[in-house]
């Protein structure tokens, strides 16, 4: 954990195989800051492998926690009815705001980490997860709505 990280931080986001991973750790439970209600939050994306490994910053707000969980179910749906020629492709958060994941629901999964905002650097990383990744991601996002909560 670098010194930015507080001790409160939590992981959200974890996307592995046996040998690389991309993460989305908060980098606070508290809000950087609330405006109309949503509150925003931040925190870093995570990549790590034998070839590449880095930190970019990624922002995102208490409605992108929504989005991440409407994504799980799109992927797990998508997956019943899978189209060999045109893998399910999702962003998260939403592109143009800060960093972003786009899944590339393939076999294997790619996911993608966009510094868009900044450096314009992309590290595309192909994923063998297993078939609970899914289970997984959403204990996770239980976990940390009922951290953002307190």
């Amino acid at each position: 954990m670098d010194t930015n990280t507080q001790p409160d931080a939590i992981e959200l986001i974890r996307l592995t195989d046996p040998s690389q991973s991309i993460s989305v750790r908060l980098r606070s439970t508290v809000p950087a800051h609330e405006d109309l209600g949503v509150r925003y939050y931040d925190a870093e994306a995570v990549v790590t492998s034998g070839f590449v490994s880095g930190t970019v910053y990624l922002g995102f707000d208490s409605e992108d926690l929504t989005d991440w969980g409407r994504l799980l179910d799109a992927i797990e749906e998508a997956g019943q009815d899978a189209d060999p020629d045109e893998p399910f492709t999702a962003d998260w958060p939403p592109s143009g705001r800060t960093a972003y994941l786009r899944l590339i629901a393939d076999d294997p999964y790619v996911v993608e980490v966009h510094d868009g905002t900044s450096t314009q650097i992309v590290v595309s990383m192909p994923l063998d997860m297993d078939d609970e990744w899914i289970a997984a991601s959403r204990q996770r996002l239980s976990a940390a709505r009922v951290a953002l909560v307190r």
